[in-house]
């Protein structure tokens, strides 16, 4: 019986590796999986841009852009009191050297506020050859990982050929990529055999399911026994001396050292942005009266009050949310650069012109299959169905204005006019 129960251990193990190595890697855009609401209602990406998209290992590229923190941000997300300013991306494929929000370094955690804007840029060097997929991230504290629009970067070359130098405050150079490696392996290789060793001795002699039974019938004694109990003693006891050497002469050889800086970061400067900020002599003013969503057509239909502070004449050229940008075509006379995935260039249609000084309610539809490509769709299985985003007015002379959008609305599951 012990063998038999030892061999369908054994066969099953075999049959997981064997699956595990037969899986292809993963390709998709990790935003989709995120809800709808998490996307729209939070951080507010826009103007996001990568200065590069194929790069060499070694080069730098620069992953810039802007976020507006919603006014009526989700109670069911934490806000944004502890954040990080991050790319994401499919591990350490390109580096970051450095990361900026506003003109101000920001290595750490920051404090970003409700309803304010900031400019970020993260400066990344390749390091994996590959084309990997490529976004703008901040993770909040409470709240998870928010993630930006993602771009395709191509990195060419070998790895190997990758370097990471950095100046010390004693004036040394070291190689990040390469320094302190040898000392990593003497560390976990050892402890890695140790409990290889430790696990197959309970595997082969022992027998982990054989060991669980005893135990299950009331038996403990039969598995663990007077050599296993000196066996163990040694080894702790090996640990704790090996732990207390190892601090002597790491502290020995680095006499001088800087703890990890992990305090919060604040105050940060918004950007005085126009109408986003509520900032400014001239802003235009938004306020959803309702809309209606319909999911067979994918069609958002919302009616909006427009209040126009400026001087000029506006038009509505854009929506965007969660990294989404629906244009109206009668604005973008030509198509932007930027990801094609999440660029509906005529997704928005309203030929409304909103005078100098005008309160006028206008009807926008936003109508594409990004909609459900993307996701977005959800809202409409949300238990408050409510939406988010920005809208940005245009002069004619080409000035934007941006005004924050949010608010509940209808799902429709027919096809038809709406109501």
């Amino acid at each position: 019986m012990k063998k038999l129960v030892k061999l369908a251990a054994i066969g099953a193990a075999a049959a997981v590796a064997a699956t595990l190595g037969a899986v292809a890697p993963a390709s998709a855009h990790g935003e989709k999986s995120q809800q709808a609401f998490l996307r729209m209602r939070t951080l507010n990406w826009y103007d996001v841009q990568w200065s590069k998209t194929s790069v060499n290992v070694n080069e730098d590229m620069v992953l810039s852009g802007k976020i507006h923190v919603f006014s009526a941000w989700p109670q069911a997300v934490a806000n944004p009191r502890v954040s990080f300013l991050n790319a994401g991306e499919p591990g350490p494929v390109l580096v970051r050297t450095a990361q900026f929000i506003g003109e101000q370094f920001a290595p750490r955690s920051v404090s970003l506020e409700i309803g304010k804007d900031y400019a970020f840029s993260v400066n990344l060097r390749g390091r994996r050859a590959g084309r990997w997929h490529v976004h703008a991230q901040i993770n909040v504290e409470g709240g998870g990982p928010i993630i930006g629009p993602g771009q395709w970067i191509e990195i060419k070359g070998d790895m190997k050929d990758f370097t990471d130098p950095v100046t010390l405050l004693d004036g040394s150079t070291v190689d990040l990529e390469h320094f302190g490696i040898s000392r990593v392996y003497a560390w976990h290789l050892p402890w890695m055999a140790v409990g290889a060793a430790w696990i197959l001795f309970w595997f082969i002699r022992k027998g982990i399911i054989a060991s669980y039974m005893k135990v299950a019938e009331g038996r403990p004694e039969a598995v663990i026994g007077d050599d296993d109990r000196r066996i163990g003693a040694i080894v702790l006891a090996l640990t704790i001396l090996a732990t207390i050497v190892g601090y002597a002469v790491t502290n020995s050889t680095f006499p001088r050292t800087i703890p990890l800086q992990a305090g919060l970061q604040k105050p940060l400067t918004p950007i005085e942005t126009e109408g986003t900020a509520g900032v400014g002599k001239e802003q235009v003013t938004t306020e959803l009266n309702g809309g209606v969503y319909k999911v067979p057509g994918r069609e958002l239909t919302i009616n909006v009050k427009v209040k126009n502070g400026t001087s000029q004449p506006v038009r509505l050229g854009e929506y965007t949310a969660a990294g989404l940008r629906f244009l109206n075509p009668s604005v973008f006379t030509t198509k932007p650069d930027f990801p094609d995935y999440l660029l509906a260039d005529r997704g928005l249609s309203n030929d409304d012109t909103i005078a100098p000084g005008e309160s006028k309610e206008i009807v926008v539809k936003i109508q594409d299959a990004r909609w459900d490509i993307e996701r977005l769709s959800d809202l409409a299985y949300d238990t408050d169905s409510q939406i988010g985003g920005l809208l940005f007015f245009f002069t004619p002379d080409g000035k934007r204005f941006a005004a924050e959008i949010g608010g509940p609305v209808i799902p429709k599951f027919v096809a038809g006019d709406m109501p």
